[in-house]
């Protein structure tokens, strides 16, 4: 079990492997963001993405599918996430790209009421599989601190 006590600042991670199909691209859009470029190969062709493009929040979800995935991997004293800030979509994501995932810790500390709960702040950036990142963020969360013995 991990806790906020081994989270080292300046810690990288690597990992994830989320094939990006057309029909979830569609899927996805159809039902949270049925802008024509993330619904019709020929409405996307007059864009500047020039052909069928997954929605930012679709690269969300699955940042967030591959970031769970590794959780239950490394298992941890996790208590969810107060938010995200400076969330930057770079470039876009296709159907056929296959995305992973970086995540660097920046700073932690434990929390001002609640000592037995720790805060710590992670970059996440999503890569294509030519290791170009398609996306960045900056997260928060939250963790338990080690019980006492």
């Amino acid at each position: 079990m991990i806790y906020f006590e081994d989270i080292e600042v300046g810690a990288v991670s690597r990992f994830g492997s989320y094939p990006v199909t057309r029909e979830e691209v569609i899927a996805f859009a159809s039902k949270y963001d049925p802008q024509p470029f993330h619904l019709s190969d020929e409405a996307a062709a007059q864009t500047h993405f020039g052909r069928l493009s997954a929605s930012g929040w679709h690269t969300c979800a699955m940042m967030m599918a591959m970031l769970v995935a590794n959780m239950k991997d490394h298992e941890q004293a996790g208590l969810g996430s107060p938010g995200q800030e400076q969330l930057k979509w770079l470039t876009p994501v296709y159907p056929g790209d296959t995305l992973s995932v970086e995540t660097e810790v920046l700073d932690k500390r434990v929390s001002a009421s609640r000592p037995d709960m720790g805060l710590y702040r992670s970059r996440i950036t999503v890569f294509n599989q030519d290791g170009v990142a398609v996306m960045t963020t900056i997260a928060t969360g939250l963790i338990r601190t080690r019980p006492a013995a």
